[in-house]
């Protein structure tokens, strides 16, 4: 592992369930199941909490519009069950599993490239010190 590690778009590195870090390594161990770390760097997946981030993109970007599609049919045509079966089931299926693995993959690279964490509480004191950090940096930038 070298000092210098490359800033990678949190975009192309998740999408290809690669690490957030160095490229290289796995994130995943199975379907959706995270790698405790990277094999290559060594970088600890513990940070890492997409939720239910995934599945809220999955149905709202892919399964809503496969429901409308079967309602539409239904409305249509009114097909029989068998039309939905053979039309509406492998569309749902298609749409909102494979887009799954994909989409964790961008959330917990994301949280790693912006440093999300858990919130806390902050001391008045630590408050000012970032304050004063930020001042100084914002000066230097300018």
């Amino acid at each position: 592992m070298s000092a210098h590690q490359p800033n990678l778009a949190p975009y192309a590195v998740g999408i290809r369930g690669r690490c957030p870090r160095c490229g290289e390594g796995h994130l995943f161990e199975g379907f959706l199941k995270l790698r405790p770390e990277c094999e290559a760097c060594g970088l600890d997946y513990s940070y890492a909490d997409p939720a239910d981030g995934p599945a809220f993109f999955a149905i709202t970007f892919a399964c809503l519009p496969s429901a409308f599609f079967a309602v539409w049919l239904e409305a249509a045509y009114t097909a029989p069950y068998w039309v939905h079966l053979f039309t509406t089931l492998p569309l749902l299926l298609l749409t909102c599993i494979p887009p799954l693995r994909p989409l964790k993959g961008w959330l917990v690279a994301s949280q790693y490239h912006h440093k999300a964490g858990e919130g806390r509480l902050v001391r008045k004191d630590e408050a000012e010190a970032h304050s004063v950090w930020l001042d100084i940096k914002s000066q230097t930038t300018s």
